[in-house]
């Protein structure tokens, strides 16, 4: 038979094959998951067959590892330490102080049921995942003679380097360890070795179901998590038993939901921040609930800036928060406290050495704030050591014991294999290369709310809108890309959805996970996501996005790296438009958002990992969403006009929302090289030449706890640092919105808070350390 005939009936079955998958579905809804008690987790023994697309060798590169087929036993007995280090380390990936940071060699090293003996650190290379068996996680133990710094090391320190590390600690990304027991309680107790992971990281960084068992003799000095710097990030539903410190942590922000800390000393030692906000903590039998050192007003002398506190539960503890050092009626350390359920705490708030500030017993603390509290459009500060305006928090946004709702990265854990399916098992390719719009959208309408979907490792090309229709669960593997392509995107000025999650005012469940949603420019007119589904009723948190991100640029595939878009400005402003705009909440959706990291790159992942780029997107976050919506550890970085817009918007909690200015402004001044496009109710007045971080207009009931904005760079120089004007405003509320802010903490501007426009509270008056904090504002 001719070539070209085979060809011709190739592509005609190729068609009625697709025409026959849109029209089928499934004879039985997914329902409950059929795993037998016995079952392995479903991750162990579904088909593995996803590729690092932009890998040099895509073909043999192996993305999942299984740390038993590299010699690891489990059985408690025998030392796995070299073992599981091959495991992850195989296949020439970015590690050893060598690289700075790498997207083409991803890995997700996945651990058995079983107990696995370490000796030293297991080492996390960069871009991996560390999981264990959800259903009956591993545990890690560490031998009696353990040497190293931690059981897990994210960024060890070189031998002999004078202090150098792996990794730039504030350009850590992408790292996730899920679903393990860390048992150090074999090493003497009076060795800090026995630490359970060192974790400097930041952005797209993920610490959840952990459970960190100590020692709890008197002089232990084991801790659960130790962090000496960063720029994270999201950690939630850990446990801490015993030790010393269950987190001794030190990070520009983070936030972290859902931990219990029981029998330690000290639950939390904080020794600089800028701000942290922690969400649902549980604190049982300890010395010292959180403690805190202050006092540092120096850039040299920074110490913890913002701890912000909500829905804790004490009990059993002499002391909740203590500072190193009194305030004095001087901002040295912003605490605010929200819901706070004491039993048995003789001390709320005090300091080392000194008086009570607040006192506890058995009691709640409703809203206390100890730092300066503003009103309206008033820029004069009152010092405050006691209650402070409350928020008034939505119904919609809280848990049955009125707490501010929560939800773990799903896991399926009680799914069998067989109610998943392979993507690539159903035509998409992956490989960065092929469109792979028909085959998803054939597989969503086949397969969404039938099975688990899960997307193989790769990149998949879309050059048409992909619908997510309400009732879809998708997972990832090393976070999988879905990215935009082609003309459909290019008109700036007919923007189109890459992908949309549920059809417009649709309705039903949808969980994505482990996703990164990207484009391969230049895409001036790609809406990336835009989000419409809303939850079923009754079902908070049911439509949401865990551990999954927007990247824009910089990486492998791309097309908008240093070799088209230097920060010289060189490759020009048609090449380097990554998006119009990142993530659009619609009016009609709601939205479960953890972990999210909105980023436009400002350097290059891959290459030499560390050369500035001068990209454009648009705008980052726009929210229209009459709510519930929570944003916990969302991050939006780099956009033009703004990081997070608010308008028409109800119903929000955000906390810790972090943002940076685009590096190149005010070369172009913002909007440029954008225009004003009324359609996305783009703000008409900035606050200067540069974007801003927050901007709410016609809003209700949002809650603001905590937040990291921050302006570095002017034309990519850093000058303005040093009288922190980079930019003179960088949040604007409008006088029409009921909005509570919680220990905002600003770098590099004048003014903190404007009001209608107009600035209001300087900086100059909440100066911290290196950054400013302001503990509370309040309409009136």
């Amino acid at each position: 038979m001719p070539s070209t005939l085979l060809t011709v009936l190739s592509a005609l079955l190729s068609f009625a094959t697709l025409v026959l998958s849109l029209g089928t579905s499934c004879s039985a809804p997914l329902g409950a998951g059929t795993a037998a008690p016995t079952d392995p987790y479903w991750m162990q023994n579904i088909k593995h067959q996803g590729t690092a697309a932009f890998n040099s060798n895509p073909s043999g590169y192996q993305v999942f590892r299984n740390v038993k087929d590299f010699g690891a036993k489990g059985d408690g007995v025998t030392d796995d330490t070299a073992a599981i280090n091959n495991a992850i380390s195989s296949g020439g990936r970015c590690g050893g102080g060598s690289c700075a940071s790498f997207t083409v060699s991803p890995a997700v090293v996945f651990f058995p049921q079983g107990t696995y003996l370490v000796s030293s650190p297991i080492i996390a290379y960069y871009y991996t995942q560390l999981i264990g068996d959800a259903r009956v996680p591993p545990t890690l133990l560490a031998s009696p003679s353990f040497a190293g710094m931690a059981v897990i090391d994210a960024d060890p320190y070189i031998p002999n380097g004078g202090g150098a590390q792996w990794y730039t600690n504030q350009n850590n990304f992408f790292r996730s360890v899920r679903n393990f027991v860390i048992d150090v309680r074999q090493v003497p107790a009076t060795n800090s070795q026995g630490t359970g992971i060192h974790w400097q990281v930041a952005q797209a960084t993920s610490l959840m179901n952990i459970v960190f068992e100590m020692s709890t003799a008197a002089d232990t000095a084991h801790q659960g998590i130790w962090m000496e710097n960063g720029s994270g990030g999201f950690m939630g539903d850990l446990v801490f038993n015993g030790g010393k410190f269950g987190m001794w942590v030190g990070n520009q922000q983070f936030t972290v939901r859902n931990i219990t800390v029981n029998n330690a000393n000290t639950a939390v030692f904080g020794i600089w921040n800028w701000g942290w906000t922690f969400q649902g903590v549980t604190i049982n039998n300890c010395q010292v609930g959180f403690d805190l050192t202050t006092g540092g007003l120096t850039e040299s002398t920074q110490t913890v800036g913002g701890e912000a506190i909500i829905d804790a539960v004490v009990s059993n503890t002499p002391i909740f928060v203590r500072t190193s050092q009194p305030s004095n009626g001087k901002l040295a350390g912003s605490i605010v406290i929200n819901n706070a359920q004491l039993t048995n705490v003789p001390t709320a708030v005090g300091v080392v050495g000194g008086a009570t500030v607040l006192a506890g017993g058995t009691t709640t603390i409703a809203s206390f704030g100890q730092g300066n509290v503003y009103k309206g459009t008033n820029g004069a500060s009152t010092f405050t050591q006691g209650s402070i305006p409350a928020a008034n928090k939505a119904s919609s946004l809280l848990d049955s014991a009125g707490h501010i709702f929560g939800k773990m990265h799903p896991q399926y854990t009680n799914y069998a294999v067989s109610q998943f399916v392979s993507v690539k098992d159903n035509g998409a390719k992956g490989d960065g290369h092929t469109d792979d719009t028909a085959a998803l959208n054939a597989i969503f309408a086949k397969f969404s709310g039938c099975n688990i979907i899960f997307f193989d490792a790769g990149t998949y090309i879309v050059t048409q809108t992909l619908t997510i229709p309400a009732g879809t669960q998708i997972v990832g593997e090393g976070w999988s890309v879905i990215a935009g392509s082609g003309a459909a995107f290019q008109d700036i000025n007919n923007p189109k959805p890459v992908v949309q999650v549920g059809a417009a005012n649709s309705q039903g469940i949808m969980e994505i996970s482990d996703i990164i949603f990207s484009t391969v420019g230049p895409t001036p007119g790609a809406i990336v996501v835009e989000w419409n589904v809303k939850q079923p009723a009754g079902q908070n948190g049911g439509a949401g996005m865990w551990d999954s991100h927007i990247r824009l640029g910089g990486a492998a595939g791309t097309n908008l790296e240093s070799a088209q878009c230097p920060s010289s400005g060189t490759g020009g402003t048609a090449a380097c438009f990554a998006s119009f705009l990142a993530l659009y909440l619609t009016a009609g959706s709601t939205a479960y958002l953890e972990g999210t990291w909105v980023w436009l790159a400002d350097h290059d992942l891959d290459g030499d990992g560390v050369s500035q780029l001068e990209l454009f997107s648009g705008r980052g976050i726009l929210s229209e969403s009459a709510g519930p919506v929570w944003m916990i550890g969302t991050a939006s970085e780099h956009h033009a006009l703004y990081q997070y817009s608010l308008v028409n918007a109800q119903n929000h909690y955000m906390g810790l929302i972090q943002t940076e200015t685009p590096y190149y402004q005010p070369s172009p001044a913002v909007p440029s090289p954008f225009s004003l496009n009324s359609a996305f109710n783009d703000p008409t007045i900035f606050g200067g030449s540069s974007a801003w971080a927050l901007h709410v207009t016609s809003s209700s009931n949002i809650l603001v706890f905590g937040a990291g904005l921050y302006s570095f760079f002017q034309s990519f120089g850093q000058d303005c640092l040093d009288s922190n004007n980079c930019q003179s405003q960088i949040l604007n509320v409008d006088s029409t919105s009921s909005i509570n802010l919680y220990s905002v903490t600003t770098v590099g501007t004048t003014f903190q808070l404007s009001v209608n426009n107009n600035g209001v509270v300087n900086q100059s008056g909440n100066v911290d350390g290196f950054a400013s904090t302001l503990t509370s504002w309040s309409q009136s």
